[in-house]
C-alpha cells in the first residue's frame, strides 16, 4: 500500500476539529496509508529543520503533502511592511524542504495553500473589522503566492484551497466550514480540503 506523509502546522494536524483531518481523508481516497507528522504552531523553517528526524518516514513515502507558512505570517500580522520579506522566506524554506525530501528519494510533493492564514468568517469580522479582514486577505495572498512560486521552482504541485472556503468568486462566507475559533477547519472544512487534493493531484 502506498504511503502519504504529511508535514506542516495545526491545520493538517487537525487542531480544534475533533474530527478526522484532511490528510487521513485524502489518504483514504487514494487507498494509501496516512502518516501525519504535522505539528501545531510550526513554521516553514520548522518543517525544514525537522526533516532529519523524519527520514525513516520519508524513505517509505509514496507522496508528501506540505501545508506551512501561516504561522510565519501570523507572527507579523498587523505589520504589513514585513509581509513580503516573510513570504520570501517561506518560499525559500519550502523550496529547500522539497529539495531535501527529493534527496531521500524522488516522489510527488504537494504544497497546500490557505483560504486564510489568520482567522476567517464571522470570527474575523468581529475580531478585526473590515480593515483587518482586508489585511488578512493580503497576507494570505502573499503566502499562497510564495507556495505557488515554491512549487514552480521545485517541481511540486500547488493546490489552492481558497475556492473550497470562499467559493469560486471569493465572496462566500466560510464560517460553516470553520471550527468555533474561526482559525481551523471543522469536519466539513477538512472534507473540503481533502476533496480539493483528490481532484487536483495525480493519484498515486
Amino acid at each position: 500500500m502506498p504511503t502519504v506523509v504529511t508535514l506542516g502546522d495545526s491545520v493538517p494536524a487537525g487542531t480544534a476539529c475533533g474530527c478526522t483531518p484532511f490528510p487521513a481523508l485524502y489518504a483514504a481516497e487514494v487507498h494509501a496509508h496516512d502518516v501525519n507528522l504535522a505539528i501545531p504552531g510550526s513554521t516553514a523553517s520548522d518543517v525544514r529543520g525537522n526533516l532529519s528526524s523524519e527520514s525513516s518516514e520519508l524513505a517509505s513515502a509514496s507522496e508528501v503533502v506540505i501545508m506551512t507558512g501561516a504561522n510565519d505570517m501570523a507572527a507579523v500580522f498587523g505589520q504589513p511592511a514585513r509581509y513580503s520579506t516573510v513570504a520570501a522566506a517561506v518560499e525559500d524554506d519550502v523550496v529547500a524542504t522539497v529539495a531535501a525530501i527529493e534527496r531521500v528519494h524522488r516522489m510527488p510533493v504537494v504544497l497546500v495553500g490557505y483560504w486564510n492564514v489568520m482567522v476567517d468568517g464571522q470570527v474575523a469580522v468581529s475580531k478585526y473589522g473590515a480593515d483587518g479582514v482586508r489585511d488578512a486577505a493580503r497576507a494570505t495572498d502573499l503566502v499562497n503566492d510564495a507556495l505557488s512560486a515554491a512549487a514552480t521552482r521545485s517541481g511540486a504541485v500547488f493546490v489552492p484551497t481558497g475556492a473550497a472556503f470562499h467559493g469560486d468568486g471569493g465572496e462566500d462566507d466560510p464560517t460553516g466550514l470553520l471550527a468555533p475559533d474561526g482559525d481551523h477547519p471543522n469536519a466539513a472544512g477538512h472534507a473540503a480540503i481533502a476533496a480539493m487534493l483528490y481532484a487536483r493531484v495525480p493519484h498515486i
